[in-house]
């Protein structure tokens, strides 16, 4: 039976997750609106509508195509399927994809699996792109990742597992970021939670709507943290 408690020390790996993690938190939030996070950005832009596509094919919808935009947008062009799961997947997939690559991020053999998944994502995506853009985005992060876990495998050079952490936390803090400018800062009414809320036949408007998918992103990272200590801890 798996162990899910956490023991009264801590090792030398859990402690140094927990202290690269807020390095990365630190890092992220401040170069958040310098050009050095674009790519990032933009792949957690990616993942973010790979979840809306995801949701549309499991409840029986067709993704006719996908865009990621230069100013960090994007939109998912679905018909049929389920509305009101394929508009939250949008924020909440990007943090459950966040938690995954963060606890992936503990052991080698997760670690290529995530590493392999999101290559093959990056395939699936470059045939249904709708804009170049978004295909020189899959192509050079595809480059980009092939590149360091040959660099993994075969040189002395070992941070693929610091490239997937990185990518974790991004999606995680980047969720609940785009849920409070969408919503709270600038209130988009265009936004996922605002068209969820036409849907929604209870009271909540979108704004609520965001509150309650930023709690869940937030528990979602948390989650990824302790799932994390607990991985290192065996």
């Amino acid at each position: 039976m798996a162990n899910w408690y956490l023991q009264g020390t801590w090792n030398h790996g859990q402690v140094a997750f927990i202290a690269t993690i807020g390095a990365f938190c630190f890092i992220i939030l401040a170069l958040w609106r310098t050009p050095v996070l674009l790519p990032f950005k933009l792949i957690t832009v990616f993942l973010h509508e790979a979840s809306h596509a995801t949701a549309c094919k499991l409840t029986c919808g067709k993704v006719e195509g996908m865009e990621v935009n230069v100013n960090e947008g994007g939109v998912t062009h679905t018909r049929g399927g389920k509305q009101w799961f394929i508009l939250p997947a949008g924020y909440l997939g990007s943090s459950f994809w966040g938690m995954v690559l963060v606890v992936a991020s503990t052991n080698y053999l997760t670690l290529r699996i995530a590493a392999g998944l999101l290559c093959a994502a990056l395939v699936v995506v470059l045939v249904i792109a709708k804009n170049w853009f978004l295909r020189f985005l899959c192509l050079g992060f595809l480059a980009f990742l092939i590149l360091i876990w040959v660099l993994q495998e075969l040189t002395i050079i070992k941070i693929l597992r610091y490239v997937i952490l990185f990518m974790g936390v991004m999606n995680g803090l980047f969720s609940i970021y785009d849920i409070y400018d969408d919503l709270i800062s600038r209130r988009v009414n265009s936004s996922d939670a605002e068209k969820f809320a036409q849907l929604c036949p209870c009271p909540c408007n979108g704004v609520a709507w965001g509150v309650i998918w930023g709690f869940f992103s937030l528990i979602f990272l948390l989650a990824a943290v302790y799932l994390g200590l607990v991985n290192l801890s065996s």
